[in-house]
């Protein structure tokens, strides 16, 4: 898997607390701590898809371990550098389908995503910056695609992996949720109409929200496409395509990424979604049997949507801790030389009976 572009779909096949995770303008690249700077990230990933109780598949996505490969020798970009996404579709399957298909080609061709070989402040706005234009060209693209139809519509979340940075961008309700030395950190807000900070952006542009419906209509407040609520082109609308972005420094602590649709959230919260990753991955080190365990713990759980799960690891499990634990436990189950001598002195006079 590797480096290449992956969709798997196979037809069989609430939020705890959050710590303070860094906006654009908090980072600091000048004077970083020296663990974070020592610390380079180990990219592997897994992903697993499934219909669930719906009869149609809306779910995309795609997971890139090595960006720089799959690019091309051309671009130029910290090391290592991966990208992942998540595109939950509503309406039909034809917008996500088409933002799966586009979006390397949107993100990083034409919105003319800056290169270099080094993070700093201003790298980190240009890729933000440009990651936002990317986002809004594939809204303005599903518009003009004849394919799509104008009631067809996609929630979109993406991590991007440069170097140490993480950067999440999010429009609609899929979740990226970071495991910090145990801790769930959600590195995504949900664009839902039940938000105070979405409802009332809503009202302000004459939007209302009806049932947690907006204007009735959908469940959530940003996504690409839906172009019959959008319409006509220019005009304020409720429904926006605008990511919101969330990102932070890697470090050892930070173990792994879990992305997944709304499916999965709608069952479970960030904290038992990383408890199960975590466990599974202390059992075998295997994302992509994480990502299918979750996938199952939701269907188990009831849920009543199409699943995607994507996880990103960026550290190696250590397995020293185990073999340590059974080596006490064997010393601790050890005979002394004269019990041995007692033993077996027992099992020569049992023979001989």
């Amino acid at each position: 898997m590797g480096a290449e572009a992956e969709v798997i779909v196979p037809v069989q096949q609430t939020i705890t607390t959050v710590l303070d995770v860094p906006c654009c303008s908090d980072v600091d690249f000048k004077s970083p701590d020296t663990t974070i700077l020592q610390f380079v990230p180990s990219i592997r990933s897994g992903s697993f898809a499934d219909i669930g109780p719906r009869r149609f598949m809306e779910d995309e996505h795609i997971r890139i371990d090595d960006l720089s490969e799959h690019l091309g020798s051309l671009v130029r970009f910290p090391q290592p550098c991966a990208f992942y996404g998540v595109f939950d579709g509503h309406g039909g399957p034809e917008a996500a389908a088409y933002v799966r298909k586009h979006v390397l080609r949107l993100l990083f061709e034409d919105a003319n995503f800056p290169q270099t070989s080094e993070v700093d402040d201003a790298f980190l706005k240009e890729v933000e910056n440009s990651l936002r234009e990317g986002f809004l060209l594939a809204d303005l693209a599903l518009a003009d695609e004849c394919n799509v139809c104008s009631s067809s519509g996609t929630t979109a979340l993406t991590a991007l992996v440069l170097g140490r940075l993480l950067m999440v961008a999010n429009v609609g309700d899929c979740r990226a949720v970071l495991c910090h030395k145990g801790e769930a950190i959600n590195m995504s807000q949900d664009h839902r109409p039940n938000y105070a900070s979405e409802r009332r952006r809503v009202e302000e542009l004459g939007g209302f929200i009806d049932d947690g419906y907006l204007n009735g209509v959908l469940s959530v407040t940003r996504a690409l496409g839906d172009w019959d609520m959008k319409l006509p082109r220019g005009s304020a609308s409720p429904l926006i395509a605008e990511p919101e972005f969330r990102q932070i420094i890697l470090s050892e602590d930070d173990e792994f990424l879990i992305i997944g649709c709304d499916g999965i959230w709608d069952v479970m919260s960030s904290q038992q979604a990383v408890n199960l990753v975590r466990r599974g991955l202390r059992r075998h080190d295997d994302p992509e049997q994480c990502a299918k365990d979750l996938v199952m713990e939701a269907l188990r759980l009831n849920t009543f949507d199409n699943l995607t799960v994507v996880i990103v690891c960026f550290t190696s499990v250590d397995h020293s801790e185990p073999s340590q634990s059974r080596q006490r436990r064997l010393r601790c189950c050890s005979f002394s030389a004269e019990a041995l001598c007692s033993l077996q002195s027992w099992l020569d006079n049992s023979g001989s009976r």
